[in-house]
């Protein structure tokens, strides 16, 4: 993605905060005709032992994403984390322009499918254990069939992280609109607040640095 450098978060940390706050992520690979076909799901991001980042997901078997991704295992995963407008009366002149302010993740993945049903059942449990530890006991008390006949109705995959660009705009070389931005998010939407959140995280609420740009 456009990336000016002021904008580009290169602390690993950050894009995995990213990841674990947001998880419904826009999958995007090649389809048998060369053009992109997107899946929106959610994805597990998960640091593998030497840290490598991997991305745990599933998909319904009658998507044909996952026959794409067997076929050209290379492909982008994205993830949008809060977002809003930025009125130009944040600033103290007038010769200002209003912008769009938000913080994104975009990563470069090696996807390797899970079709083995022991394989999808424990890659399920991992899903579970993330968005609802309580489920799990349900989940067992279902049946072995009734389980086996769920697990043939999706295909899993990991994508294994290659390249990971975390972008993160928020007006940092404006520094005279800092105090007034975080007013105005303080008191807004629910992605206004965590906006100001991410600017007391990076220290911008007492004034500091990193263009408009899209």
């Amino acid at each position: 993605m456009y990336m000016p450098p002021q904008f580009n978060a290169t602390d690993p940390a950050i894009a995995l905060s990213l990841m674990r706050a947001h998880p419904f992520a826009s999958l995007v690979s090649n389809d048998d005709e060369g053009l992109p076909f997107v899946s929106h799901l959610p994805l597990v991001a998960r640091q593998e032992e030497g840290g490598q980042l991997v991305l745990l997901g599933h998909c319904a078997k009658p998507n044909p994403h996952w026959r794409y991704l067997q076929a050209r295992p290379r492909a982008v995963v994205t993830f949008l984390g809060p977002h809003s407008y930025l009125s130009p009366s944040v600033y103290p002149d007038l010769a200002r322009v209003p912008t769009w302010n938000y913080l994104a993740v975009h990563c470069t993945v090696e996807a390797r499918l899970i079709e083995e049903p022991a394989a999808k059942d424990a890659l399920l449990k991992t899903l579970i254990g993330k968005h609802e530890p309580g489920y799990a006991q349900q989940w067992r008390d279902l049946g072995e069939e009734f389980q086996l006949k769920m697990l043939a109705g999706i295909v899993g995959f990991a994508l294994r992280v290659d390249q990971l660009q975390c972008k993160v705009k928020l007006n940092q070389h404006r520094r005279e609109s800092h105090a007034a931005m975080h007013a105005v998010y303080s008191a807004g939407t629910g992605d206004e607040k965590a906006l100001a959140m991410w600017m007391e995280r990076l220290g911008m609420t007492a004034g500091t640095a990193a263009t408009e740009g899209h």
